[in-house]
């Protein structure tokens, strides 16, 4: 018996093929045809990518938050799934970019398969073309930036790869097994080690902090080889303090959070920071913790040796 889907219709072997239209668009929208006000809203959307271009993928969230401040969007979940919608139509309509927004949700492992001996020499070459010093390793200390949006960490990235500051999604932070495998890199590292977090001021996100920092620190205790090994948890971001200066929307607090009884103000997604005076924060952030000197000395480094191991890796001459 064939089963017609949402994606299509599906045969008895379970393969889903092209069917009859559901309502809902799927693949490109060729004659798209928004509404005027749609159209006004979205070249609102289009000055908001061009302003933090060099930030992109922005997150659906990002956008939002900007357009409530900027163009005075309604600050509410009704309006942020109206929003989301429409950027969906408006990249299945070619209007935006694909790559302009940041909302996957797949993960994969990577293979490292090559078609051939010469592919994975080329892809060695390229390698070594790129190839670039842990800047973490001569230093006194390890760090690590986690923050809660998985979408944001392309931007997050880019302002830590510089220093070889490894960035992460703690989406799932108050997992044990992430909690027991951050332990067990800093034990392996044998360094005191500096968490830079980011995350929504809100009960839940503040008091998964404290609990994840509190049970990393008691791993890591029970399992070092020495005492010099340690962990230190640093909010970055958002604060009160950085509410209040940069006049970001505040909401209450869910009454449905068990934890918001003992929650004294309002509550800020980190999202309503724009991506400017994030960047600057996690950068001001690793700038205090890392050795200058030392820093300098393996860019220094990187260039000569990228140069050595470029001219090991090129092709032999041909015999005449």
């Amino acid at each position: 018996m064939s089963v017609v889907s949402t994606a299509g219709r599906k045969t008895a072997a379970g393969v889903t093929t092209a069917g009859r239209k559901t309502g809902r668009n799927r693949g490109y929208i060729e004659v798209y045809r928004p509404q005027q006000k749609t159209i006004d809203l979205l070249e609102q959307v289009q000055a908001v990518l061009d302003e933090y271009r060099e930030y992109w993928p922005l997150t659906c969230r990002q956008i939002f938050y900007r357009m409530v401040g900027a163009h005075g969007y309604d600050k509410t979940e009704n309006a942020y799934e109206r929003l989301c919608n429409h950027l969906a139509n408006a990249r299945r309509g070619r209007l935006i970019p694909f790559y302009a927004i940041r909302d996957d949700g797949v993960t994969s492992y990577r293979m490292e398969h090559y078609d051939d001996r010469d592919a994975f020499l080329r892809h060695m070459r390229e390698l070594a073309s790129d190839y670039t010093r842990n800047k973490l390793a001569d230093q006194d200390l390890h760090m690590e930036v986690w923050c809660e949006a998985a979408g944001m960490l392309p931007q997050l990235h880019d302002v830590s790869e510089p220093y070889s500051v490894q960035a992460y999604s703690s989406g799932g932070f108050d997992s044990l097994t992430a909690k027991k495998r951050l332990a067990d890199r800093i034990c392996r590292i044998g360094k005191p080690t500096v968490i830079l977090h980011l995350g929504d001021l809100d009960p839940s996100g503040v008091s998964i902090f404290d609990s994840v920092a509190e049970d990393v620190a008691a791993f890591v205790e029970a399992d070092r080889r020495h005492g010099l090994i340690n962990v230190e948890f640093e909010r970055i971001a958002l604060t009160v303090d950085q509410v209040r200066t940069y006049g970001l929307p505040e909401a209450p607090a869910k009454a449905t959070d068990s934890r918001s009884g003992r929650w004294d103000g309002g509550t800020c997604q980190l999202e309503a920071l724009p991506p400017p005076i994030i960047a600057d924060i996690l950068r001001e952030a690793i700038e205090r913790h890392i050795d200058h000197e030392l820093l300098q000395l393996d860019r220094d480094l990187e260039e000569q040796e990228r140069k050595v191991i470029t001219q090991l890796l090129l092709p032999a001459p041909e015999d005449d």
